[in-house]
């Protein structure tokens, strides 16, 4: 029952797939950042569902790509596209740490925001306009796993820039130890099978996924002293855009 709880937690706050409603304790989130990877692999079902679909029925590729890049967002409500956008105005601010933390909880949205936000789409929706083989798209709807996987296990280990928010409710809550057992048996076994059935494809997405991490991981801890739960959004969405461009890029090679 408490890895049920857990389970739809995890759905009820990362995703707008409707989950039984109920009371959280403590207790109940002990277990939860385990499941946060399976939002990602509902994700890329939709993915790779969408893409079959478009392939029978010869869907254009604009719509193919703008509906591509629409479903992670349609499936987790923007949650962390909203990361993304806050860590865009606190990044580009060059203001003190201190300042940045304070823009990162601010509601309202900023220039930069907007302006790599649209940057953001530009790129993701071109590069998924270039992905059509089985084995890429593939690759690609695996990284939607892999990548909350990395998000997972970098809220169980890394250092958090402050000590308050929903990031740092879920690692002082969570059973660590087992937790990121489990993120890391999940990470292992999705890298084995991106690349037992996706090839090039499948290596190419996981070299981006870890380039964005160590990425995010070197930024935050610039920029803020560690990472928070907007930070965390920011990687999902820069390493789902990333691994779609190389993805699209090793097409042009095989």
């Amino acid at each position: 029952m408490k890895l049920l709880k857990a389970m739809a937690i995890a759905f009820s706050i990362y995703s707008k797939i409707p989950v039984p409603q109920f009371e959280w304790k403590e207790e109940d989130m002990e277990y939860m950042m385990c499941f946060f990877p399976w939002i990602g692999g509902v994700i890329g079902m939709f993915f790779f569902g969408w893409a079959v679909l478009c392939e029978k029925f010869a869907v254009g590729n604009v719509c193919y790509a703008l509906i591509g890049a629409a479903i992670p967002l349609m499936i987790s409500g923007g949650f962390h596209v909203d990361g993304y956008m806050d860590t865009m105005d606190a990044f580009h601010s060059y203001q003190s740490r201190e300042k940045k933390l304070e823009i990162l909880k601010d509601s309202h949205i900023g220039a930069f925001a907007a302006i790599m936000l649209a940057l953001y789409y530009m790129i993701d929706i071109a590069a998924i306009s270039e992905i059509h083989t089985q084995k890429a798209v593939s690759a690609l709807a695996a990284v939607f796993f892999l990548a909350r996987c990395f998000s997972g296990i970098a809220v169980m280990t890394l250092q958090p820039a402050k000590k308050e928010g929903l990031l740092y409710t879920f690692a002082s809550s969570a059973q660590k130890v087992r937790v990121k057992a489990a993120l890391y048996f999940q990470a292992v076994l999705c890298v084995v099978l991106m690349l037992l059935v996706s090839g090039w494809y499948g290596a190419a997405a996981i070299g981006a996924v870890l380039l964005s991490f160590f990425y995010f991981k070197k930024k935050s801890y610039k920029e803020l002293g560690g990472i928070t739960g907007d930070t965390a959004g920011f990687f999902v969405t820069v390493c789902e855009a990333a691994a779609a461009a190389a993805v699209a890029v090793t097409g042009y090679f095989l």
